[in-house]
């Protein structure tokens, strides 16, 4: 099973997430630590659930690693979490790029 593959199995078992959005960011960090052929090193994770609802930014990040500690051992070198309640804004929204 590919790496984004798992990460968006694990993820979707565990939180029952409402929006989830798995980013393979690898090709960005050719050359860099942590980085091999093939990519599937270094992702950025979206994760909207209810699950987080009255958690700190803390709280959340340590969530998602727990679920994904196998991964950040077995190959995963970095990742990058957006986690928020549904209920929360995105901040992404109104952004201009």
């Amino acid at each position: 099973m590919r790496m984004k593959d798992s990460i968006t199995a694990k993820l979707t078992e565990t939180f029952s997430p409402v929006e989830l959005d798995v980013v393979d960011e690898s090709d960005r960090h050719k050359g860099h630590g942590g980085w091999r052929e093939g990519g599937e090193t270094h992702f950025r994770v979206r994760i909207v659930t209810a699950a987080f609802a009255g958690m700190s930014r803390l709280a959340r990040h340590r969530a998602v690693n727990e679920a994904l500690a196998a991964e950040l051992v077995g190959g995963v070198h970095a990742l990058a979490i957006e986690a928020r309640a549904p209920d929360e804004p995105d901040p992404r929204a109104g952004r201009t790029t």
